[in-house]
């Protein structure tokens, strides 16, 4: 599968709302809440269809979490929807007591995250909410890469016990799964085949999966070879698969759209220092400066969240020279 032929599904929020309403119907335990985001969360089918499983708690994020987690305690299983900008900011403290801290197992859903905003700039960006939530016990983090994923992360995340932040971007995604893909919470998947020894592994969480993914084919045309890992679980993190996709490789490389501080290559370089795993790294994500505005698409481009800007980075990491 290569990035001209890879089939081009829809937003994951889109797959998120249509999992959810499927799952409704037989499961009236299941609720919403929002916080006046009914539309950018892609629930207005929902709210039409089950007007008795949505909340509208309205522009007021604190009382979203806090009221969700009430409803948890009750037995609900309940899908806190909001912008995670203002989610993982506004409402972190909610999140720390009231689900986190006191065990209620919200599933907290970040919207519009990263920089799908886009040109609306930092203050509808969250960069940030990766490094927050890391910073927290007892709340897991996933962060699906294409419409397989999510579709198999909000099944997982019904009956999930623990708390659970995930995390959804406002694009249309490539498809990269094969439909039956296993798919667990805490398990990262290996997207390229299985063999000895690899050039490079690449890393990556989320929307930036598939650029990572696009970035080996560019490789394998220079002969190298990758070991593409999709880690959709920041929390629980899979350390053996992402140990030996690293000790395998001549080089690793992590890829978020997050900040660079605090999010999947903070995690991967803290945990491999401290297995004494010494090995070239580097954490592409958004630098500590002032982001650049202009799409999503632009943003990546900018800061080499791409297929050609990874397999360049692959390539001086490597000290090689593309052909």
């Amino acid at each position: 599968m290569d990035s001209n032929s890879t089939p081009m599904g829809l937003a994951n929020l889109d797959i998120f709302a249509s999992t959810l309403m499927e799952l409704a119907a037989n499961d009236r335990d299941i609720l919403v809440t929002t916080s006046d985001s009914r539309g950018s969360g892609k629930l207005v089918p929902f709210a039409d269809k089950f007007p008795d499983q949505l909340v509208e708690i309205g522009i007021a994020e604190q009382n979203l979490v806090g009221i969700s987690a009430g409803l948890a305690s009750m037995g609900k299983k309940v899908f806190a929807v909001s912008p995670a900008c203002f989610l993982t900011a506004r409402a972190l403290e909610q999140i720390k007591n009231d689900v986190a801290y006191s065990d209620h197992p919200v599933k907290v859903i970040g919207i519009s995250a990263g920089v799908s905003y886009g040109s609306l700039g930092t203050t509808h960006h969250s960069l940030h909410d990766f490094a927050v939530l890391q910073a927290i016990n007892n709340i897991d983090i996933i962060a699906p890469a294409d419409n397989v994923e999510t579709a198999l992360a909000v099944r997982a995340a019904v009956h999930h016990p623990r708390p659970v932040y995930i995390r959804f971007g406002k694009k249309a995604m490539p498809i990269l799964h094969d439909p039956q893909v296993h798919f667990e919470i805490g398990k990262a998947i290996q997207m390229t085949p299985v063999q000895d020894e690899y050039d490079i592994a690449l890393l990556a969480i989320g929307e930036a999966v598939a650029p990572a993914y696009f970035a080996s084919q560019v490789l394998a045309e220079q002969g190298l070879t990758s070991c593409v890992l999709s880690v959709h679980s920041l929390r629980p993190f899979d350390e053996a698969a992402v140990e030996h996709a690293v000790t395998h490789s001549k080089a690793t490389i992590t890829v978020e759209e997050h900040s660079v501080n605090g999010g999947l290559g903070s995690r991967v370089a803290a945990f491999l220092m401290q297995a004494g795993i010494f090995h070239p790294i580097h954490i592409v994500g958004i630098p500590d400066e002032h982001t650049v505005i202009g799409s999503q698409g632009e943003i990546f481009n900018h800061y080499g969240i791409s297929a050609q800007g990874l397999a360049k980075t692959a390539l001086q990491l490597l000290h090689k020279e593309a052909v």
